[in-house]
């Protein structure tokens, strides 16, 4: 093949993070399940405020890794970038909630400054184990072949009003949680773009990448017009 996949992975890179090696080794799981060769790149958060949607577009796809942060505000200003873009956009781990948080606030969904959603319920650093229910068909197919635990540093609850909000108008519930509080979300109005408040990548395999991260790279390279063998 001729040409690589370009991904952005927007975060601050840190090697002594599993979920940040992990989202390395999980790219590089999916592209050699899909003879796809894959170049990918970490940028700061920082950076990639400065950037426009137009820089955005010169990769196939973008990845908003887990944190930790040097400034999470800093986030809210991508977010509004990725969502002009019609690029393959995953989110996963703790910016699930500074992405609720965004779209509370670009739409005005919080006019008397309530609290929303809560604090991290899972404490300290450790990984929980997530039961991730698949809502839709798409999920369900994804999942039909892959366990459904999951393992997660990050666990939300959300008000029930503001999630018939944005359900509504925003956001498609692709999986609950055994809390039954929403655990992947996708935009509606977007080609691919997916949240994730666990980590898909800490448990994905060589022999078994992720779904959520195969489909990612799958469809960007589909976007991308590669005509690489992609297996169905």
């Amino acid at each position: 093949m001729s040409e690589a996949l370009k991904i952005a992975i927007i975060g601050d890179y840190n090697f002594t993070y599993n979920s940040h090696h992990a989202t390395n080794l999980s790219l590089d799981h999916a592209s050699e399940f899909l003879d796809l060769e894959l170049n990918y790149y970490w940028i700061k958060i920082n950076e990639a405020l400065q950037f426009k949607p137009t820089v955005f577009e010169q990769y196939d796809g973008i990845w908003v890794a887990p944190g930790p942060y040097l400034n999470p505000f800093y986030l809210s200003g991508i977010f509004r970038h990725l969502l002009e873009i019609q690029k393959p956009v995953f989110l996963t781990g703790e910016c699930f909630k500074y992405f609720i948080e965004h779209l509370i606030t670009a739409n005005n969904l919080n006019p008397f400054g309530e609290k929303l959603i809560s604090e991290n319920l899972i404490s300290g650093s450790h990984f929980d184990r997530i039961n991730v229910w698949p809502k839709t068909p798409l999920m369900e197919k994804l999942y039909q072949n892959c366990s459904s635990i999951e393992l997660s540093a990050t666990r939300y609850s959300m008000y029930p009003q503001l999630l018939e909000e944005l359900v509504g108008e925003l956001i498609d519930i692709e999986a609950y949680n055994q809390f039954e509080d929403p655990e992947i979300i996708s935009m509606k109005t977007h080609p691919f773009f997916m949240a994730t408040c666990f980590c898909p990548q800490i448990s994905s395999t060589r022999d078994l990448p992720h779904p959520l991260v195969y489909t990612f790279i799958k469809l960007a390279a589909q976007l991308a017009g590669l005509d690489s063998k992609l297996q169905e």
